[in-house]
């Protein structure tokens, strides 16, 4: 239920939540429309945490949608833990960079 994703967005705390694996076939709200409530929130976080797509959709047009209503990624069923090591790792190094960028 993609509805619950965004509601645990809107109720989190800053920095809770890192990175957002988010399932494209769900019910009440499909992954699509949930990763396109959460850009759509108020909060900064929501505007730049990873959020990951799971499908079992491996054709071009699932990624190139993905990537239209703002996920970053996109990882393919049946999830292989190494691959999701990898993509998770990719955003963890480009966030410590950008500490690094900003002085931190």
């Amino acid at each position: 239920n993609g509805d619950i994703a965004v509601q645990k967005m809107i109720n989190a705390q800053d920095g809770q939540y890192r990175a957002v694996l988010m399932d494209i076939q769900m019910p009440v709200m499909n992954g699509y429309e949930a990763t396109a409530a959460i850009r759509s929130l108020e909060k900064e976080e929501s505007k730049t945490i990873p959020i990951i797509a799971l499908t079992a959709n491996a054709f071009k047009d699932a990624a190139d949608k993905a990537r239209e209503c703002g996920m970053n990624d996109i990882i393919t069923k049946p999830l292989e833990a190494l691959t999701l090591k990898k993509v998770l790792s990719k955003f963890a190094e480009q966030k410590v960079q950008g500490w690094i960028h900003d002085g931190i």
